[in-house]
């Protein structure tokens, strides 16, 4: 049962045609039928011992309008981390390079629709969409976006270009200890030039792998998300994504019940992933729309915004709304949200519905509301700056094939 629930969810969330790919997957699997369930083609396992790609003869000059390829996954509807990857997207074709869009699907996704998806979600972004299967070609730079799509570029994108990788999380820590870790932690070693999303990824890269990247900060779009007037707030909300261990929802589960037995008057409201299965009442509103779910926070005191590698987006949205974000506490969360409006909590159940019961027993709580939206970044416009920085002077700026060659031999 929690396999087909799974499978329905990613049914509704990306559609019939990532449905039967990993179905196909694990019937495979059961069979003994030899497919891989790292999510990536044999053929697309990259190795950084003896990684070899080549990088352009001469540099374009500088000021010249670039073609800049995004090596991703498809998304689903209103993905978090496409959301982000996208802005960055828009911030190099405002100004004025062109950017094309590799999708890296396994097993034959259908790009009309896959397109589709893009232009509904993300309008902003003009870039063509191609099918990384076809190989990537024809750009002065290709930038992976997670751990498959780097090996993806590093197996398809074999002429010459310029490679970096925009990392948003530490993604070895979405695995146990095993294969997919190792593949995923090898990535790092490719010889890209990582861009890192805040301070604890960069941290990690350092620790974990030697590696030092250019480090960007995080952002909000406080044009959408922002207090609403004339909203009561009285509730709690929590973000639901079962099945997703780094996203804690089982944690925020049991947590969720521990408050409302302490407070069984307060509203609680879920929105992402149906939950099922619930020992308390919510009203479960599904995938919003970023309007809709800015909508919902007005309404709300305080909501659970759980991650266990890097920090959740869910949390300084909330933070621009008026919400005060209960996070789990440790030194990662802490380095790239700043400030005094979250409530970090022991990640337990008790910690967890502790800090809930403070922040909807304050007896200022809809002061408090507005002076922590106060605090909220506003906007992405620092992030798309560095990172077309770092993609200019990469390609603009970095020695060219011709100069290492003479360098080596001198």
């Amino acid at each position: 049962m929690t396999s087909l629930r799974a499978g329905m969810r990613l049914l509704r969330r990306e559609g019939p045609g990532a449905f039967a790919r990993r179905a196909g997957q694990l019937a495979a699997a059961r069979l003994g039928g030899g497919e891989s369930e790292l999510g990536l083609a044999d053929a697309d396992v990259a190795d950084s011992a003896g990684l070899l790609l080549p990088v352009p003869d001469v540099a374009p000059p500088r000021g010249s309008p670039l073609t800049i390829g995004w090596v991703t996954t498809s998304p689903g509807p209103g993905s978090g981390g496409h959301t982000t990857l996208f802005r960055m997207v828009e911030g190099l074709e405002a100004a004025g390079h062109r950017c094309v869009l590799f999708l890296a699907d396994r097993g034959g996704a259908d790009l009309v629709e896959r397109e589709r998806i893009i232009r509904s979600w993300w309008p902003r972004v003009r870039a063509e969409v191609r099918s990384a299967a076809d190989g990537i070609s024809g750009v002065d730079a290709a930038i992976a976006s997670s751990w498959e799509t780097a090996h993806v570029l590093a197996t398809r994108g074999r002429s010459p270009m310029r490679r970096l990788y925009f990392v948003q999380d530490y993604e070895p820590w979405f695995h146990p200890r095993g294969a997919a870790y190792a593949l995923a932690e090898d990535t790092y070693r490719f010889g890209f030039r990582c861009i890192a999303l805040g301070e604890a990824v960069a941290a990690a890269l350092r620790h974990e792998v030697g590696v030092q990247a250019d480090v960007t900060s995080f952002g909000c779009d406080t044009e959408v998300y922002r207090p609403l007037r004339g909203v009561r707030r009285e509730g709690v909300v929590a973000y639901a994504r079962p099945g997703v261990a780094r996203r804690g929802w089982e944690l925020a589960r049991l947590a969720l019940a521990r408050f409302h037995e302490r407070r069984p008057d307060v509203p609680i409201h879920i929105y992402g992933d149906v939950a099922r299965g619930l020992p308390f009442p919510a009203t479960q509103h599904g995938r919003l729309s970023p309007a809709d779910l800015n909508a919902l926070y007005a309404g709300c005191v305080a909501g659970v915004a759980m991650s266990f590698t890097n920090i959740s987006l869910v949390a300084e949205e909330m933070i621009a709304a008026g919400v005060v974000p209960v996070v789990g506490d440790s030194p990662y969360a802490r380095a790239d949200l700043p400030g005094p409006a979250a409530a970090w909590a022991r990640p337990t159940p008790a910690g967890i519905a502790g800090a809930l019961v403070a922040a909807v027993d304050r007896p200022d709580r809809d002061a408090h509301a507005l002076r922590i939206a106060g605090t909220a970044r506003s906007g992405w416009a620092r992030a798309q700056a560095d990172v077309l920085r770092v993609v200019e002077h990469d390609v603009y700026d970095a020695p060219s094939a011709r100069a290492q060659a003479l360098a080596v031999a001198g």
